[in-house]
């Protein structure tokens, strides 16, 4: 059992009697007394942003971030309380209570109070539970952030536990355990949850359903008073951890947490500790199969190990994380892709509780691996015991250390909920000085440490667990119903690759060729910063067949470079096999230099090739310094390197599992990507590549590479701290290497069409078992002026869709509405997927929303529109918060021929001159002339959706 702190608190049926109408919230400290005292984290030299951490009166800590250019303010809550406080008898009651708490508060007792003024407000809100944490988050314009705390803060104070909205918010807990029954992850943590220790709290079943949260039998305190009873025996100032991210100078912030903040209950709790063992050692060794639902197939080999966490200021376990988990030359996995038997391999640590926790190390696997998983496992403990005998050494550490500390020291950081996020869960692990600093932190090697844990990985500590989709068995894992079995292994010697020794288990064999990396040559040394600073690109080349386009970027203070090539031709994707052959020739390009550019992504330099309705991109990320070398070395491979057999096969194999797969993705993403087949040209759907791939040769790819490098056209662009001179010198020997020939008519546009009453209603191919209806109400045309005309009804239609569809009428987990635009031809969706409504009933009930929405827009005026308009202006000047979004947003821009980069903030403008006459003049030819609509209910069969769409003509401009 857990052993949680006893609250100081009434007993269940008082406390639940106390808080029918929600507690009364306690009197206000003055400001002064309820701060009893504040630090300053460390943090990165180039970091200007004002910090101060607050420990309040009442236990809370506060986390205050002052960032004068955030144009967003973000507030998260953690509360160190999660699933493994369920009790046995109320599997998912944290999730419930989640959702409860944003359902009213004395102040502000309205369902959709707190939600509605966020969006308005062009915010966003959220939250998670996780086994040891509740997560609450949300972003918003800056100045309405005082209004955003008054709303947020009273979850803590004075919840409703809305008696009226149980039955809803249960249902929707169900909802969406339905929607993910068939995760294969989840479907995996179920099964490993059998094989760990039933007392420890971790293993429980953590999203909930009406099975688990049923009514309580007659005599129990209800559920509602079981929820607040859980509410006051965890949730207390002590265990919550606030960070706010926002342009207020530190002392405003200050005054806003210590007035708001301060009057949450002090319990005296304190986290809850788990102690009991996450494995008990009498049931090791253990290897299991389950079914995955996907067409994948992989291998997870854990070992039970201590968490360790509590050692973050030395890490011991990443040392051997990191050469387990290595990809170059000699590494276990190099030595798994040589025998054809995997193409991906991870390792670390995963299911921390605290004190215990699992060593991973997971293994994608090729059909024929999955037939070798005894000889991978004995090559794992061959690499283990080339650890052992000579790679826990001091230089590998300090390496490791130095590239951590130059990632600390130019640290970017990303928008503000996202910070505010992660600084609120790091408060509630690591001391306040190190919230910023414990990820990166190694203050030195010890090697004993390290050697424990290195200690830990044998064959007599190990569960195994190997999923794929043609396992069988009669057993299945309780929550998601995952078939399992005793994996006996299925290597008896027999079908043994070349140059394989004896291993650990039975006859298998363990692979040879292991060798520990070499220093990384690939380390940047100079790391100056340039201060030059560009408003917006500029064209250095402009040529028949290339263009660069370069900006000197100092704002994120970081001596890095975003380059981006693309490489177009005329044939790209005119056909599904094209369109397969240049997705298979970028992900044989980086596949084939997989080994030899690990070092690189190690030491901070990325690259990338991606396919594209053009042609393929070749994306390089990271450091100034030594950039070229990897250009220089792309460049090679792509013009003449080999095209090997078992390279381009492992390349294929991987492409087509994620076409197989495709059908299993979350329902609403397939509907989304229904409607793009359908109004956006060109595009081809999974089903289409993966037939097309079936019959590509080697020689079919190499001649595709040779029609493409024959005939192109090179469009370009540098943005980082680089001047002119040497982006255009660096643009230019690209340029000359790959010979571009064609001028930009040859290349065809990406073409948005215009829906039509002929278009039928479009039925995504998908093997869910539930329903799903997707509207889309498409603009007139692509002008600026409809595109913010779509946005701010988009806006304005958001909360109460979501509240009707989703609070209201429980038709499922996964409900939203809002602006959806297909490239630049703007459009409403309106999506509702349900594990029990079938899409006829779905489309009434958006009916009778939309004709209600219609009343709404009658009585609008422009004082209530304002905000909303306000709201997309913000959205849409929102600033970058990383050199790479950045650089993503130009190089985006560029291709819709944006070559001004001003379109966003025209947009702006114009959507901040919207009126309530334009919308109410627009909504009756949305709602009739241009719906698209994609729906599926379980049995239907798929469309042939490009025959069905081959009419369309294109939106006008």
């Amino acid at each position: 059992m857990s052993l949680t702190p006893t609250a100081r608190c009434c007993g269940l049926a008082a406390a639940a009697a106390l808080l029918i109408a929600g507690p009364a919230p306690a009197e206000p400290l003055p400001e002064a007394d309820a701060i009893a005292e504040a630090v300053t984290p460390l943090v990165s030299p180039h970091d200007s942003r004002d910090y101060r951490v607050l420990t309040l009166e009442n236990g809370l800590t506060a986390l205050l971030v002052s960032d004068p250019d955030a144009d967003k303010a973000a507030a998260s809550m953690n509360v160190s309380v999660g699933s493994a406080q369920d009790p046995e008898d109320l599997a998912g009651l944290a999730h419930l209570l989640e959702h409860m708490l944003f359902l009213g508060t004395e102040p502000f007792p309205e369902a959709d109070a707190y939600q509605g003024y966020i969006s308005r407000h062009g915010g966003t809100h959220n939250a998670f539970v996780s086994t040891l944490d509740t997560n609450y988050f949300f972003d918003i314009d800056p100045e309405f952030l005082e209004g955003a705390l008054d709303r947020f803060s009273q979850f803590f104070v004075s919840p409703l536990f809305n008696a009226d909205q149980l039955e809803s918010e249960r249902n929707i807990v169900h909802s969406e355990y339905m929607a993910r029954i068939r995760d294969d992850a989840r479907r995996e943590n179920d099964v490993l949850n059998q094989l760990l220790n039933p007392e420890n709290p971790t293993t429980g079943f953590s999203v909930g359903s009406r099975e688990t949260l049923a009514d309580r039998p007659e005599g129990e305190p209800s559920l509602r008073e079981r929820v607040i009873d859980f509410y006051q025996r965890h949730y207390d100032a002590n265990v919550m951890h606030l960070t706010l991210v926002a342009p207020q100078p530190l002392d405003e912030l200050e005054s806003l947490v210590a007035e708001r903040f301060a009057v949450i209950a002090d319990r005296g709790l304190s986290a809850p500790r788990i102690t009991e063992p996450l494995v008990l050692d009498d049931t090791l060794p253990q290897r299991v199969a389950l079914q995955s639902v996907r067409d994948s197939r992989q291998l997870r080999l854990l070992f039970p190990v201590p968490d360790p966490i509590a050692e973050y200021r030395h890490k011991p376990a990443d040392l051997i994380a990191h050469l387990l988990g290595h990809e170059g030359d000699g590494s276990l996995l190099a030595v798994l892709r040589e025998a054809g038997w995997a193409d991906g391999l991870s390792a670390g640590i995963s299911r921390g509780d605290g004190h215990h926790a699992l060593f991973s190390v997971n293994v994608s696997l090729t059909p024929a691996g999955a037939e070798a998983r005894d000889a991978i496992e004995a090559t794992l403990f061959a690499a283990i015991e080339q650890l052992r005998e000579g790679g826990l050494e001091a230089w590998r550490y300090d390496e490791k250390a130095s590239l951590a500390e130059q990632e600390f020291r130019f640290q970017q950081h990303g928008a503000p909920r996202q910070e505010a996020m992660r600084l609120s869960m790091n408060l509630s692990r690591f001391p306040v000085e190190d919230v910023q600093y414990a990820a990166y932190r190694m203050d030195g090697f010890v090697p004993e440490r390290s050697e424990a844990y290195l200690d830990a990985l044998t064959p007599d500590n190990l569960i195994r667990l190997y999923s794929a989709p043609d396992v069988e068995s009669d057993e299945t894992s309780p929550w998601f119903h995952a078939p399992w079995v005793e994996d006996r292994g299925e290597d008896r010697g027999e079908d043994r690759a070349d140059g394989e020794h004896g291993g650990e288990r039975g006859e298998a064999r363990a692979l040879t060729g292991l060798a520990l990396p070499e220093p990384n040559p690939y380390i940047a040394e100079d790391l100056a910063l340039r201060d030059t600073q560009d408003e917006r690109p500029q064209r250095l080349v402009e040529e028949p067949a290339f263009d660069l386009w370069h900006m000197a970027d100092a704002t994120f203070n970081t001596p890095k470079v975003e380059w981006r090539f693309s490489l177009q031709h005329p044939d790209a994707a005119s056909s599904a096999r094209d369109a397969a052959l240049a997705r298979l020739l970028a992900g044989w390009l980086d596949d084939s230099l997989n080994e030899a550019f690990y070092p690189a992504r190690l030491a901070g330099q990325h690259f990338e090739a991606y396919a594209h309705a053009r042609g393929i991109t070749l994306s390089f990320s990271g450091w100034r310094d030594r950039q070229e070398r990897m250009m220089v070395r792309v460049l090679e491979q792509l013009q003449t390197g080999h095209m090997d057999e078992a390279s381009i096969e492992r390349v294929r194999y991987r492409l087509q599992r994620e076409w197989r797969n495709a059908p299993q993705a979350a329902l609403h993403r397939q509907a989304g990507r229904t409607l793009a087949e359908a109004l956006v040209r060109p595009q081809w759907p999974s089903a289409a590549l993966l037939e097309a791939s079936r019959e590509l040769t080697a020689d079919d790819l190499r001649d595709y590479r040779d029609a493409l490098m024959a005939e192109l056209r090179l469009e370009a662009m540098a943005v980082g701290n680089l001047a002119a001179d040497e982006a255009e010198s660096l643009g230019r020997r690209v340029a000359e290497a790959l010979a571009p020939t064609l001028e930009a008519s040859a290349i065809p546009d990406l073409t948005p069409l215009r829906a039509d009453a002929d278009l039928p209603s479009l039925t995504p191919h998908t093997s869910r078992e539930e329903s799903v209806v997707l509207r889309y109400l498409q603009g007139p045309d692509r002008s600026l002026a409809s595109q913010a005309r779509l946005a701010v009804l988009g806006q304005l239609i958001d909360t109460p869709f979501y509240q009707r569809l989703r609070t209201e009428e429980q038709l499922g987990y996964v409900v939203n509405a809002g602006y959806s635009p297909m490239l630049d031809a703007p459009g409403l969706a309106l999506l509702v997927q349900s594990p029990e409504t079938d899409s006829a009933a779905i489309d009434a009930r958006i009916d009778v929303f939309l004709d209600d929405f219609e009343t709404t827009l009658a009585a609008l005026d422009d004082e209530t529109l304002a905000p909303y308009r306000q709201a997309v202006h913000d959205r849409l000047t929102q600033r970058d918060t990383s050199l790479a979004g950045r650089a993503g947003r130009l190089w985006q821009a560029m291709s819709f021929g944006d070559t001004e980069f001003d379109r966003r903030e025209r947009l702006a403008e114009r959507a901040l001159a919207v009126d309530a006459d334009e919308l109410r003049e627009l909504w009756p030819s949305l709602r009739e002339a241009a719906v698209a609509r994609v729906a599926f209910d379980p049995g239907d069969e798929p469309d042939d959706v490009l025959a069905l769409a081959q009419h369309l003509e294109p939106l006008p401009d």
